[in-house]
């Protein structure tokens, strides 16, 4: 089941993702220029003119993307002390150890960086508290090595220690980062002095933590977030058109709000 539900909800992504509807008005107007069914074509046409600027014009993706940014206010980790957390929790996302990492032999970072640079730095500040990285691969037909991987081999290049690290490597999506880490957290984080887990701070992208906050919860995981990879400021840009940019938006937006749904229409959440 959780199979099927991996799959389609990468279906659904990409049967709503706007930049997709522009192919889609694109090939019908050419079936009915085929036609001889102008009027059609244009119209079709106009449409993928409409979304193409619906795109590029970075107020419509920033808006409802800031708005997912800001559900968690950013905590400031100069506060936060060894004794008070149970561990580091890092979630996939941001590493390509897949056929490319092999062949060329060394691991890329996406554009969320952050997550790993992130990691990297409460790892060295908080040297005695165990740490878990969650993630195999989020493609449907991954090749190459899990992210957990890539992430155990950009540790040993960066001279880490490792005595603390955990990784789990099997999970596709959030809700099995969570479910497959729940027995290692019960087992590694430290515990107060009424014998309950203490927090574990919980590293991912800011448009990502509202879901992730949530699965967590349900799974009875006590997380502190640790915001980054923001792709939104404080204000929007009313002029801004960029249609690189407002894709990858969009991408991001798009695959928060189907995972979001689903997992609330499954009980995830």
């Amino acid at each position: 089941m959780d199979t099927i539900f991996f799959t389609l909800s990468k279906v659904v992504q990409f049967c709503i993702e706007p930049l997709n509807w522009v192919l889609a008005f694109v090939v019908l107007s050419l079936l009915f220029l085929s036609l001889r069914k102008p009027e059609l074509c244009r119209r079709f046409l106009v449409l993928a003119l409409i979304d193409l600027l619906v795109i590029a014009w970075l107020p419509t993706s920033e808006f409802l993307l800031r708005t997912l940014e800001d559900a968690y206010p950013k905590t400031n980790i100069n506060q936060i002390a060894e004794g008070d957390i149970g561990g580091i929790i890092i979630l996939g996302g941001a590493i390509e150890g897949g056929e490319i990492a092999v062949d060329r032999g060394e691991i890329s970072i996406y554009s969320s960086a952050e997550r790993v640079t992130k990691a990297f730095e409460l790892i060295r500040k908080f040297p005695n508290v165990p740490y878990i990285f969650s993630g195999y691969s989020g493609r449907l037909s991954p090749k190459g090595l899990s992210e957990a991987d890539a992430f155990k081999k950009l540790t040993q290049e960066q001279g880490l220690d490792e005595h603390m690290a955990h990784y789990e490597n099997q999970s596709r999506n959030t809700y099995e980062n969570m479910l497959y880490m729940k027995p290692m957290i019960q087992e590694l984080g430290a515990k107060n002095a009424a014998g309950d887990s203490k927090p574990w701070l919980l590293i991912t992208s800011a448009s990502h933590m509202y879901r992730s906050v949530k699965i967590a919860q349900k799974q009875g995981i006590e997380v502190i977030p640790i915001l980054v990879d923001y792709q939104t400021a404080n204000h929007l840009r009313w002029t801004s058109f960029d249609l690189e940019e407002g894709v990858q938006n969009w991408n991001k937006l798009v695959h928060e709000v189907v995972g979001i749904v689903a997992y609330w229409l499954t009980g995830k959440i």
